[in-house]
C-alpha cells in the first residue's frame, strides 16, 4: 500500500512517458466543483477579514507552483522528473507532476496549516520562563509536512500511478525534507512577517511564477 521510495522500474518509466499535459480527455464536472470549494473557502475568509489566513494560504501555494515548475524543468531536461502524476489518476494535468485536484488542494493546504496552529502563533513549546524553546509554527510546519510525505507514499504505492517516484533516490525521506517542509514553513512564517516584507515575499514569489509559466509553457518546456 505505501512506498517509501522511486524503484526505477521500466513500468514507472512508461507510466511517465505516457503522460499527457493539459489534455482534456480524461475532463469532468469535479473541475468545477473543487474550483467553487477553494473560491468559497477563500472569500469566507476575506469576508471575515482573516487576512492572515488568505496570506498563508497564497504563500505556500505560490512555493508549491516554483516547486512544480522546477520539477517540470527537471524533466525536461532530464527524462525524468522527480514526481509526476498519471492521466488515469486524474481530470486534468497541469504540469507534469500535478494534476488540478492537487493544485486545488495545494491551494488551500497554508489556510488549513495556519488554523492548525495555536491562536497565539507566537508561542513556544518547552520555553523556560518565556525564553528559548521551539516555536509553534516550526512544529507545526514539521508535523504537516509528516503527514502530506506519508500520504505520498500511499498515493505513490497506488495501482493506477497516482504518483509516480521514477529514481530510486528520492521518496519520502527527501520528499518531507526538501519539500513539504518549506512548504509549511512558508505558510507558517510569512503571514506574520512585517507588511512591508510579507507583501514584498508575496509579490516576488507570485511575479516569478507568473514569469516563468508565461515563458515556460509557450516555449514547450514544461
Amino acid at each position: 500500500m505505501f512506498k517509501f521510495w522511486g524503484d526505477g522500474s521500466a513500468e514507472a518509466r512508461q507510466a511517465v512517458e505516457n503522460i499527457t499535459v493539459r489534455s482534456t480527455e480524461n475532463f469532468n464536472w469535479t473541475f468545477i466543483f473543487i474550483l467553487a470549494v477553494v473560491f468559497y473557502v477563500y472569500w469566507t475568509e476575506v469576508k471575515n477579514k482573516n487576512f492572515k489566513a488568505i496570506f498563508a494560504g497564497f504563500a505556500l501555494y505560490g512555493v508549491h507552483w516554483l516547486y512544480e515548475i522546477a520539477n517540470a524543468i527537471i524533466g525536461h531536461v532530464t527524462g525524468y522528473p522527480l514526481w509526476s502524476v498519471s492521466n488515469a489518476s486524474t481530470t486534468f494535468i497541469l504540469l507534469i507532476g500535478v494534476c488540478w485536484e492537487l493544485s486545488m488542494m495545494f491551494s488551500l493546504a497554508g489556510i488549513i496549516s495556519w488554523k492548525m496552529l495555536p491562536d497565539d502563533t507566537s508561542k513556544r513549546y518547552f520555553a523556560k520562563d518565556g525564553k528559548k524553546g521551539i516555536s509553534c509554527k516550526l512544529v507545526g510546519a514539521v508535523e504537516m509536512a509528516l503527514l502530506f510525505a506519508l500520504f505520498e507514499s500511499f498515493l505513490a504505492g497506488t495501482s493506477n500511478w497516482s504518483f509516480i517516484w521514477v529514481y530510486k533516490w528520492w521518496g519520502v525521506l527527501p520528499v518531507f525534507i526538501t519539500t513539504y517542509i518549506p512548504f509549511f514553513l512558508a505558510s507558517n512564517y510569512v503571514p506574520d512577517m512585517e507588511p512591508k516584507k510579507r507583501n514584498t515575499f508575496l509579490a516576488v514569489e507570485w511575479g516569478l511564477v507568473a514569469i516563468l509559466l508565461i515563458i515556460l509553457i509557450p516555449a514547450g518546456i514544461i
